[in-house]
């Protein structure tokens, strides 16, 4: 923004409005108090009936312009919330689609040089065979980005299929790992069972699997390590089913532990455009999980300290 043109702010302009309209009720009132006592004055001089001049109460009159002027006041400042909410919404939505149009161009770029590749020259067997593997990773990545925003549309659409059923977390959880273990193959992953017997709860098998799959997929994004770690805990505390996601990664700040979750939100997100990924993984998990009627928190220690997602299911009776 050009400095020369600070006043222009809508920041500075509500602080002017407030204090404009805040002096203008005490001026107001102290000018109320002067006249009243004058005509006091003027009726205790003259002995004239108070009744006929002053029909109106004072003090009356300044509580109702005091009620008038706090609910002006009231207005003014959720009309500058609101404003300010669209405003950072506007910010983060443009840092999405910055980032999510490289997510998209890097993967076009690389199969449009694979391809020119192959036009251009004679290849063995085993080169093919390489170039051909690289671009399928390329087109696994094009084809993960879109089915983040078809997850995300349908999620806030409500087009998912909502069949719940009773099922068994523990077993929802080795079948992911199992079904999906060719994208974690460098990755170590434990899943400890604290639970003193097996849990049902009523669960979405296919909402789960992608709850499951974009806290996975941000713990190994989000990670420095030569052997990024993934431990999985699960226990049952006071009515709840806990499962917990503890990774060696790049862990975040204390003040980022609930911005996390908001929609396009990226670590770093800032004009530097460091930030990785679409900034929808997290907030479609924490979608997932209130569908589940749960919620997801997280924790760390601090940056390069790794980060804990907590995931917490109620225990409802079956029946």
């Amino acid at each position: 923004m050009d400095r020369s043109k600070w006043f222009f702010h809508p920041i500075f302009i509500f602080v002017v409005s407030i204090l404009a309209l805040g002096t203008s009720l005490i001026l107001y009132i102290y000018w109320y108090i002067e006249a009243s006592e004058g005509l006091n004055k003027v009726v205790n001089r003259f002995n004239l009936p108070s009744g006929q001049i002053l029909t109106a109460q004072t003090w009356v009159v300044i509580l109702v312009l005091s009620i008038l002027v706090g609910t002006i006041l009231l207005g003014m400042f959720i009309i500058f919330a609101y404003s300010q909410k669209m405003v950072q919404l506007y910010r983060l939505q443009r840092n999405f689609i910055n980032n999510f149009t490289h997510e998209l161009k890097t993967p076009v770029a690389s199969l449009s040089l694979y391809l020119e590749t192959f036009q251009k020259y004679e290849l063995d067997r085993e080169n093919q065979l390489k170039y051909i593997g690289y671009m399928l990773l390329d087109v696994k990545r094009l084809s993960d980005n879109v089915s983040r925003i078809l997850d995300l549309a349908r999620i806030e659409g409500k087009g998912y299929a909502a069949e719940f059923i009773w099922l068994d977390p523990l077993k929802l959880i080795e079948r992911f790992l199992i079904k999906n273990r060719h994208l974690f193959v460098n990755c170590r992953i434990n899943v400890l069972n604290n639970l003193k017997q097996p849990l049902l709860l009523r669960m979405n098998s296919s909402l789960f699997e992608m709850l499951m799959m974009n806290l996975m997929t941000n713990a190994i994004k989000y990670n420095t390590s030569e052997t990024p770690t993934i431990k999985i805990f699960l226990r049952q505390k006071t009515g709840r089913l806990q499962i917990l996601f503890k990774d060696n990664g790049i862990g975040f700040q204390k003040s980022e532990r609930r911005k996390i979750f908001k929609k396009f939100y990226q670590i770093g997100s800032s004009d530097d455009m460091t930030a990785k990924g679409s900034g929808i993984g997290l907030f479609l998990a924490q979608s997932i999980a209130k569908i589940h009627r749960g919620r997801i928190s997280a924790y760390s220690k601090g940056p390069d300290q790794g980060a804990v997602f907590i995931l917490i299911l109620p225990l409802l009776k079956k029946g």
